[in-house]
């Protein structure tokens, strides 16, 4: 604990604060969750201080994941295919999860299993930076999937 003569145990709460009170400090409860509740003798700002500071730790290791689009039709030409997923390979070695769709407007909507070969040529076509999260599922006109970089 902190101070000089301030012993470590089970107090209750009126001998706890009475110690907080004489070491000039506050009466933090760390823990409400067990009975009796954990509680620390300390400095209030300095305690939310090395809170924040950690959580923005934990925040700043975390993994920062982009995830670009790429949007197809039914009809999409191989030139077209082509420039598209070249981009796609670009967005997959630089570590962006890329989210392929095919809209169907109108009529198209007839030719879903064109849209689903082509996403499924998509994926093989980039296979080997990246590998596919989800298969190609139908939301609403669009026909959509993930397909996530490789790990090095």
């Amino acid at each position: 604990m902190v101070g000089e003569g301030i012993e470590q145990g089970v107090f209750p709460i009126e001998k706890a604060l009475q110690i907080a009170k004489l070491a000039g400090l506050d009466l933090v409860e760390i823990s409400s969750a067990v009975d009796p509740p954990v509680c620390k003798v300390v400095d209030y700002k300095k305690f939310l201080y090395d809170q924040k500071r950690k959580q923005k730790e934990i925040k700043a290791k975390t993994a920062k994941v982009t995830v670009k689009e790429i949007r197809f039709g039914p009809h999409t030409e191989d030139h077209d295919f082509n420039f598209k997923k070249n981009h796609a390979y670009e967005f997959l070695k630089s570590g962006s999860k890329v989210r392929a769709y095919v809209f169907f407007r109108g009529r198209t909507i007839l030719f879903k299993e064109q849209g689903e070969m082509l996403l499924l040529k998509f994926a093989q076509d980039l296979e080997e930076v990246g590998k596919v999260e989800q298969l190609p599922t139908m939301d609403g006109k669009k026909m959509t999937m993930v397909i996530g970089p490789k790990k090095k």
